[in-house]
């Protein structure tokens, strides 16, 4: 029935054809067994553009997703999923783009499932949406304003209530690598950017004044205390202090848990703020344990930090808000902050750059040069391909290309002595100049499946230092260097870095390794499913379950949406506990929001669903050796890890201590297996019948099958 109640979900869809003006509803339920977020978003994708569509063409399409557990309650459910064609990996194909920050919030309190973009515009326009009051207004006064400028002047105009979601000049300018803004600093990658710059859309802004309807409010009430009381770490759900505490059993340098008597929010408003020593149990001190801006940027950050700051419904906090004055003398901003690789990208150069650069890891000038680039990069908009952009830049200067390569005019626009000289004005310049997109330069933000082929320099891709795990364009997020085969097969699995954390939370979780074995075995089968760092052992029965377990629990909570840098809950900071977290979590608290009695078995097998559903999608666009769209030989086209993983180390073996070098009849031992788990093709990696059948996706099944892409 039409005024049938919706738990969970908003119940509709957004629709905006930005060629014709057309602004439509449709019901979600028909995409109700992909769940939400990433999960519906890739299924409408895969519906409505064909294989083969130009990214930046009028047909192509961008979703941005929510899940039935957003702003629902649930906590960190705040995350959105944004779905479209891929603008800098080979053949371009679906990829998506995840964010904090609140505009998915914002989306779902509005009464949307999704937002679905196509068309484009003739003009640059913006989406104002106040509930159930859409509107496409002109744009034009605000095109070419950074990020912030635009953020300012939108919120201004349509009222501090509404959340900003902006591009910056690079998506304007059509940046392969430009990237989504809201809330000031959290940011959508994987050139969604581009997307809508091709669009002519700048920005939506959504106010929601809403709210979500939920099955049963005590339970989720009830299940949000208790996990927070007893189940919760801290950022990547480490649950162990980083220093020696009174209250603590164990602690651990490597911990995201960094609170610690001494330890202050140094700029806070009204003075100085101790981070102390928050113990598990106490619900209001979790948003002391993160104190992100000292593990990212060093000791010298504390003095610049304002505060601790979180996405919509996250009592973790990992967002830094640092007050910077030489930033701003440097040619950033000021007030500065993120959650990740913007936080610290110089970091990432230190190591190429060598004596070509005096800034050392953790100084105060290494504060600055961080965050004088990391707010230009926001503000510009251009994304940085989980930091590619800053190792291919530090490369392209240290060995010379730069100079051999650009025109000697755009060479002598920078004084490339800044790098010793400590000028962090030098990378601000060089990122302005990247993005305005229309010079030699600029082919570095294409990714280098363009400029290492363009500038003959297609070695990077076997150099340890490049970090580049795929030659279809996109580096390492979490690999081999976590548990080996393990982080190396989910590496593959997405057409950009696969942004899994599942895996690498539970290695960086503090606890000791024999108890790390203890719940491995619990988990995934055995004590054997894991390996000391580098310490790996041969593939494993128990090492697929992880693999396949980590994929899933990523995909499904891009889909729920939930937070997946702190879920799932497979460890606790709760001595009571024997630090056992709880799995089931996200199925209790479905069942609360949605009233849908579900297992963490369904909830699982959804999540392999969607998976499978992207890697049908990219059977379909991939091309095969010969230039022919459609191949399911997923194994020996698509997921072919880079050489360096198997030369590194030359001195070393494979499964000795102090390596993760990688075996390759292991390596192929490890893609097969974990292909087995999901019921793929094990020799192509590729969805079967029988797969196809178990997930429920016969329409999939049909369209393949009808292109002889089913092995």
């Amino acid at each position: 029935m039409a005024d049938e109640k919706s738990y969970g979900w908003a119940g509709k869809i957004l629709r905006v054809d930005l060629s014709t003006g057309a602004i439509t509803t449709q019901p979600t339920d028909p995409y109700k067994a992909y769940i939400g977020g990433m999960g519906l978003a890739n299924k409408i994708i895969y519906d409505e553009v064909p294989a083969g569509t130009d990214p930046l063409a009028p047909e192509s399409k961008v979703v941005f997703a929510v899940g039935p557990l957003t702003a629902s309650g649930v906590p960190l459910a705040g995350r959105t999923t944004i779905s479209f064609l891929s603008t800098f990996t080979t053949d371009h194909l679906p990829v998506d783009a995840h964010c904090g920050g609140m505009i998915g919030a914002k989306i779902k309190l509005a009464g949307y499932d999704a937002i679905v973009l196509e068309g484009a515009s003739s003009k640059p326009v913006y989406l104002h949406i106040k509930d159930d009051q859409v509107q496409i207004k002109d744009a034009s006064f605000i095109w070419g304003m950074g990020t912030r400028a635009t953020t300012e002047t939108l919120n201004r105009i349509e009222g501090m209530s509404a959340c900003v979601a902006t591009i910056g000049p690079a998506g304007e300018n059509l940046v392969p690598y430009a990237c989504l803004m809201n809330s000031r600093n959290h940011s959508a990658g994987a050139g969604v950017g581009t997307i809508m710059g091709s669009k002519k859309i700048k920005a939506l802004v959504v106010e929601g004044n809403g709210s979500v309807n939920v099955a049963d409010p005590q339970t989720v009430a009830e299940l949000s205390d208790y996990m927070l009381r007893e189940i919760i770490g801290s950022n990547n759900n480490h649950v162990v202090p980083s220093t020696q505490q009174e209250w603590a059993e164990y602690y651990d340098k490597g911990s995201r848990w960094t609170a610690r008597k001494g330890l202050y929010w140094a700029q806070a408003e009204g003075g100085p703020i101790e981070t102390g020593e928050p113990k598990p149990g106490e619900l209001n001190t979790v948003g002391y344990r993160c104190m992100k801006s000292v593990k990212d940027d060093g000791p010298e950050a504390e003095k610049y930090t304002i505060k601790m700051n979180g996405c919509h419904s996250c009592p973790i906090h990992c967002y830094s808000d640092l007050r910077v004055p030489a930033s701003k003398e440097n040619g950033g901003f000021e007030i500065t902050g993120n959650t990740c690789v913007p936080n610290f990208p110089f970091l990432y150069m230190i190591k190429i750059l060598g004596d070509k650069t005096t800034v050392e890891n953790g100084s105060e000038d290494f504060v600055i040069w961080n965050q004088a680039m990391g707010s230009t990069v926001d503000d510009l908009g251009l994304w940085c391909n989980y930091a590619q952009l800053y190792r291919d830049i530090a490369h392209c200067y240290a060995t010379g290309i730069f100079e051999r390569v650009l025109p000697p005019e755009e060479y002598a626009l920078f004084d490339w002595e800044g790098l010793k000289s400590n000028d962090p004005s030098l990378m601000v310049k060089v990122l302005q100049h990247i993005a305005k997109g229309d010079n030699e330069m600029s082919y570095i933000a294409h990714g280098p499946i363009v400029w290492c082929k363009r500038w003959d320099d297609m070695g990077w891709f076997d150099k340890p230092a490049s970090a580049l795990i795929n030659y279809r364009g996109w580096p390492v997020h979490h690999a081999i260097e976590c548990f080996g085969q393990v982080g190396g097969v989910y590496n593959m699995m997405f057409n950009r870095d696969d942004m899994i954390h599942s895996a690498v939370n539970f290695q960086g979780c503090g606890l000791p390794f024999d108890l790390k074995k203890q719940i491995a075995a619990e988990i995934w089968g055995g004590e054997d499913a894991i390996d000391a760092d580098k310490n790996y052992t041969p593939m494993n029965e128990h090492k697929a379950n992880f693999a396949w377990w980590s994929i899933v629990t990523d995909v499904l909570h891009d889909s729920l949406t939930l937070c997946n840098w702190v879920w799932p809950m497979s460890m606790s900071p709760s001595k009571t506990r024997d630090y056992r977290g709880d799995l089931d979590l996200e199925a209790k608290f479905f069942t609360a929001v949605t009233g849908e009695q579900v297992s963490t078995d369904d909830l699982y097998k959804a999540g392999a669903r969607i998976m499978t559903l992207q890697r049908a999608a990219t059977v379909r666009g991939m091309m095969d050796p010969d230039g022919k769209m459609g191949c399911n030989d997923m194994r020996n086209v698509h997921d072919v890890i880079t050489e360096w993983v198997f030369t590194k180390d030359p001195d070393k073996q494979p499964f000795t201590e102090g390596t993760d070098k990688m075996d390759r009849d292991d390596w192929n031992k490890a893609l097969e297996m974990t292909y087995a788990k999901f019921g793929w093709d094990e020799k192509l990696g590729c969805p079967t019948k029988d797969c196809l059948d178990y997930y429920g996706m016969a329409d999939v099944k049909d369209e393949l099958s009808s292109l002889n892409l089913l092995p």
